[in-house]
């Protein structure tokens, strides 16, 4: 499962790769469960003949789904990454799984624990090419106290079987990745009705990959520290 992440550092790669404008609030860059980040969905809008509206728009969320019944944001500690074998049943997840909620989630790179060692080292995974991931997720929007927030959850496949993703968490745990989307599939996904939602729960080819142990940024003369 995927709980950290590092959202787009360059604000130019929103137009370039995802052809959407940044939101003012683009939230943290090094992501975890409950911060605020950027997710892409299709507007209501779209499609309606108005050329004012986009076909794509970004958004500010929190990473984790908050559902209309949710009592307040901690529940987005626990609900940031969305089985497929079980989004149809979760209260969490299925009604915006049901309502076709789908979003992307733009981001440089996952991050993922490799036990192999004995120590977990913190693992850097991107896209082979240098591009920017769109993962697969689910929207959503909760009435908090002080108006409207909205939120949004990674989807996730099983990967034991995966040549990458099957080297990640420890040895007796289930092995997952999330969904990572072919930049041609972006529309397909964000347009999708419901029943088709399934098609798009595939693992991304392990050769597209590239993993490396995270690199953490040095204080003033001293040397990088792997993690």
């Amino acid at each position: 499962m995927c709980s950290n992440f590092e959202a787009l550092r360059n604000a130019e790669k929103y137009r370039t790769a995802f052809n959407v404008e940044p939101p003012q609030e683009q939230g943290k860059l090094d992501m975890w469960p409950g911060y605020k980040g950027v997710f892409i969905r299709r507007p209501k809008e779209a499609g309606s003949g108005d050329e004012a509206v986009p076909e794509r728009e970004a958004i500010a969320g929190v990473f984790g789904l908050l559902p209309h019944w949710a009592k307040d944001e901690k529940l987005a500690r626990n609900t940031y990454n969305a089985r497929s074998e079980t989004v149809t049943e979760k209260p969490s997840f299925r009604d915006a799984w049901r309502s076709g909620k789908h979003c992307i989630i733009p981001a440089d790179a996952i991050y993922e624990p490799d036990h192999r060692g004995g120590k977990p080292v913190s693992t850097r995974i991107a896209r082979a090419e240098g591009e920017p991931m769109g993962i697969a997720g689910l929207w959503s929007v909760w009435k908090s106290p002080t108006g409207d927030l909205y939120s949004f959850t990674m989807l996730t496949v099983n990967a034991d079987d995966h040549a990458l993703m099957k080297n990640f968490h420890r040895a007796e745990d289930e092995k997952r990745m999330v969904v990572i989307l072919p930049v041609g599939a972006y529309d397909d996904w964000l347009q999708a009705e419901p029943s088709q939602s399934m098609d798009f729960m595939r693992q991304y080819p392990a050769d597209r990959l590239v993993a490396a142990p995270k690199v953490v940024a040095p204080k003033a003369g001293s040397m990088p520290l792997l993690l």
